[in-house]
């Protein structure tokens, strides 16, 4: 997927890579038909996930990277929200995206708060090896991989098929 920008805001293309909500910023998913937003996330045995409530998006390539996956809760108390490197999709229908990954692995991911994790690369680079696919964006020499990658990236292998 990715996003068109107008002119007058590509001028600072070249800054250090940042998730934003796609609803926040004034970028449009380049093709109505890859706005997943709204449609019920599902995993590779078809079992729900939840809502896609949102995209993050680079900001420097103009991507979307990850899903926003809210379920659970009652008027949005209660709701907990996930996050799922948009990799992941095996397949898109009208109403729903198909992942390849259980509803287990996807609990079982690093807890995702808005608030904690907005300025943390780290938390996102980290959520690739877990779901088995290496970072893609905003690669860095400088970047820092963290003791627990090895053993994320055995425990995403031993779950997929």
């Amino acid at each position: 997927m990715t996003t068109e920008k107008s002119a007058a805001n590509q001028q600072g293309a070249a800054k250090v890579p940042q998730l934003v909500r796609l609803r926040d910023t004034d970028q449009t998913v380049s093709s109505s038909d890859e706005d997943i937003r709204g449609r019920m996330a599902k995993d590779k045995d078809g079992h729900d996930l939840g809502t896609i409530e949102g995209l993050l998006v680079d900001e420097a390539e103009r991507r979307v990277r990850f899903m926003e996956v809210g379920s659970g809760g009652f008027l949005g108390l209660g709701e907990s929200k996930s996050l799922i490197p948009v990799e992941a999709i095996t397949h898109i229908e009208p109403d729903a995206v198909y992942i390849g990954h259980t509803r287990e692995h996807v609990a079982g991911a690093p807890s995702y708060d808005p608030d904690l994790v907005k300025n943390s690369l780290d938390y996102f680079f980290n959520l690739y090896p877990y779901y088995g696919y290496s970072a893609s964006f905003g690669q860095s020499p400088f970047m820092v991989v963290t003791p627990d990658y090895e053993s994320a990236k055995s425990a995403a292998k031993g779950t997929q098929r």
